[in-house]
């Protein structure tokens, strides 16, 4: 894999929501691709010149008062991305690996997947240390069909309240006491220096968060998938737990209507997998767990994928509809 700078003639444009939490992720990535272009990431004007930011508005930053399922899935927060990728009027998208459909545009790839922070989902509240503290009848402030049903499972005595938003929005509908605690993905909060807000993370084997949460995704187009430049931001380990995840995501055709966590993690030579649906209101849960001896296949993204696949098959079996909304 390559790891030094690399040449380039031209800039490699950079298409990222212009959110507090997107800007940081992509300066990072921006960073990065900076200095696999031969310039010092310390030197701002410099990466910018080599590797612009280009901030596009998307459907799902413009619409806030309803759930993504009931304006077209999160598929709107890389819609517009997607379509200044294709039109040329950027090299490469950042998006949190999360948002991304599992089925993409064609003409267009996720090229790498760079090293994850922590996938695990964050409880904060104004009091209670975790979800089992909190008193009967507490409201929980979520816009996840995942958190709600797997919060529900939990603690089917809670009200859930609909809150979109961005990282500062929520927080700031938390502290005016919109809702008692809220759920946020922890690697969010790590990249922009708030990691010490939550009282206390999530279990991912007890309540798996979503595929690819903590992941980041890089865009190109097919042309461009093998450039080295984008080669140099692969992570082996993250890919393959992605992968995984993504896998059962595709076999339960995961989509803002359907509440799936997953969670994937290399440990002793092989791929451990976790996936669960549930129903929507929480009263019934759907979970497989499975293994693959990854280091010894000559393919192991294939098998990671194929380990995803079954166990979401395997759910999708046993569940039916109870888990689509």
């Amino acid at each position: 894999m390559p790891t030094q700078p690399h040449a380039r003639t031209g800039p490699v444009r950079i298409g990222a929501r212009g959110s507090k939490l997107s800007l940081a992720q992509a300066g990072h990535m921006q960073r990065r691709i900076a200095a696999q272009l031969g310039v010092d990431p310390q030197d701002a004007r410099a990466v910018e010149r080599v590797a612009p930011l280009i901030v596009i508005t998307t459907s799902g930053d413009r619409i806030q008062d309803r759930r993504l399922l009931e304006i077209g899935g999160k598929g709107l927060f890389t819609k517009e991305i997607e379509e200044a990728l294709i039109d040329g009027a950027i090299d490469c998208a950042i998006h949190s690996m999360k948002d991304v459909p599992s089925v993409l545009p064609e003409g267009l790839c996720i090229a790498a997947i760079p090293e994850r922070e922590d996938p695990r989902d964050a409880f904060l509240s104004r009091g209670p240390l975790t979800l089992e503290d909190l008193p009967d009848g507490a409201t929980l402030g979520t816009a996840s069909l995942r958190r709600q049903a797997q919060c529900l499972y939990r603690r089917p005595d809670l009200k859930v309240q609909m809150l979109r938003g961005n990282v500062d929005t929520r927080l700031a509908k938390l502290a005016a006491g919109d809702a008692d605690a809220i759920l946020l993905a922890y690697s969010g909060l790590r990249r922009l220096g708030l990691g010490d807000l939550p009282k206390s993370l999530i279990d991912p084997r007890q309540a798996p968060p979503a595929p690819g949460q903590g992941a980041l995704a890089i865009e190109v187009r097919e042309a461009d998938r093998d450039l080295p430049w984008v080669q140099a931001l692969v992570c082996d380990t993250t890919t393959l737990c992605v992968t995984a995840e993504r896998g059962a995501l595709i076999a339960l055709e995961g989509s803002c209507r359907t509440p799936v966590g997953a969670h994937a993690w290399l440990e002793g030579g092989a791929l451990h997998l976790i996936v669960e649906a549930l129903s929507p209101g929480g009263t019934l849960r759907f979970r497989h767990t499975g293994e693959s001896e990854v280091t010894r296949l000559s393919d192991p993204l294939a098998s990671a994928h194929d380990l995803g696949l079954s166990l979401g098959q395997a759910i999708k079996d046993e569940a039916g509809d109870d888990i689509v909304l």
